[in-house]
């Protein structure tokens, strides 16, 4: 069963005090502590983040109402479930700091976001040092190491009783497995893929510690990709650590990122003082009267030091990377070919998100396993053309469910 954009979830991972929760906040609006000390945040922060993409509205050229997120200046913001859990410090896989917590928090996680301070003014366990004293490339090797240790502890608690059950059982691999761990959303093909890494084709229970680490290893980076959000980066000593990130980690997205920036920015279009849609490069002054000189100084600041120099804050283009690069989903949207609005008259009221490969009867499920039942026909709003139920989704589709009763 496909995941909605409400039960899809974004894990902000990272050790303390480099600004997850700055980030989250600014992401969503929520509130939360922010502080300058090690573990502000102990029990998780949720809320309800968007990513950006293309409102169809262009093309029917009339002007959308979304139900859930918005939409401004065509840019439709489709909302997705966030998750900013308790800092981590190295050996939490082992309990320590609130490493239990933490790993236990992100089990239902579908991808990361990883915040680090690219500036290199807080250490290893989230205290604050002196700005470039530190190397961020560390966290990324030690988030790493903590997080395919936490997926072998968790198989290993169990894998000498299941294996030597599922082998006596002559139960197939895959399917063992993930009906043993389905907690962690793996699916069939990610264990499939672990398994083809690494050749594991010996029978489970016959797999050493290094077997399984090696296994356990693979299947968290197919099934908890990671986006590493560069936060600091309007600190003169980031941009060299983000220059080496990138070399060092060619596997990863390392976006340059200001989740402070954000989250003023968005604070003064709350206010309406500057026109600013999140991912944009720049932003309007609307009423400069109405700003102190520490605000007109700050927000010059950011179009400066952030907005010229890095082309954004960062933050949506994290979230926008997690869901559209790391997990490839698209957005489709429910129409009509007669009319684009809903019972009560809003236009294009929803916009779903569904990874690529879905189909039309994928989609009809998003609604109600009733309308696979009874599915008639389909059709294609932006061509008008009619298509089948395994007819395959695009991005930026608008389909309309033809159902009996």
């Amino acid at each position: 069963m496909l995941l909605s954009s409400f039960y899809m979830l974004i894990g902000v991972v990272g050790k303390a005090n480099v600004g997850k929760s700055t980030l989250f906040k600014s992401a969503t609006l929520a509130e939360v502590e922010i502080a300058n000390y090690p573990f502000a945040t102990i029990e998780p922060n949720s809320g309800m983040g968007f990513v950006r993409h293309e409102c169809v509205e262009k093309h029917f050229k009339t002007k959308c109402n979304p139900k859930q997120g918005f939409c401004i200046n065509g840019e439709r913001f489709v909302p997705v479930k966030m998750l900013d859990v308790a800092g981590l410090v190295p050996g939490a896989h082992e309990g320590k700091g609130m490493g239990n917590k933490f790993l236990d928090d992100l089990s239902s996680a579908d991808v990361f976001i990883h915040v680090i301070d690219a500036s290199g003014s807080t250490n290893a366990g989230g205290e604050p040092v002196k700005a470039g004293s530190y190397d961020p490339v560390k966290d990324v090797e030690f988030l790493e190491i903590e997080l395919d240790m936490w997926f072998f502890g968790m198989m290993k608690k169990v894998w000498a009783k299941f294996s030597k059950v599922a082998a006596m059982e002559h139960k197939d691999a895959v399917k063992a497995i993930h009906k043993q761990f389905s907690g962690l959303k793996i699916d069939t093909l990610m264990i499939s893929s672990a398994l083809r890494k690494y050749k594991l084709d010996k029978p489970i229970n016959k797999w050493t510690d290094d077997d399984l680490k090696q296994f356990a290893s693979e299947l968290r980076k197919v099934s908890k990709p990671m986006v590493i959000a560069a936060n600091r980066s309007d600190v003169s000593t980031a941009e060299a650590n983000i220059t080496k990130l990138k070399k060092k980690f060619p596997k990863y997205k390392i976006v340059p990122c200001s989740a402070e920036s954000e989250l003023a920015l968005r604070e003064a279009a709350k206010h309406e003082l500057i026109e600013y849609v999140p991912g944009d490069k720049d932003f309007k002054i609307l009423k400069s009267a109405k700003l102190s000189d520490k605000q007109k100084k700050a927000l010059d600041f950011i179009k400066q030091k952030v907005l010229k120099k890095w082309g954004s804050t960062g933050v949506q283009q994290c979230l926008d990377s997690a869901v559209f690069d790391e997990l490839n989903y698209m957005v489709v949207f429910p129409g009509g070919m007669k009319k684009l609005g809903d019972a009560k008259g809003n236009i294009l009221p929803d916009a779903w998100l569904f990874p690529q490969g879905a189909t039309v009867t994928d989609f009809a499920r998003h609604i109600h396993e009733d309308f696979v039942k009874n599915f008639v026909t389909a059709y294609d709003v932006k061509t008008k053309r009619p298509i089948g139920k395994e007819h395959p989704l695009k991005d930026g589709d608008v389909i309309e469910l033809v159902c009996g009763k």
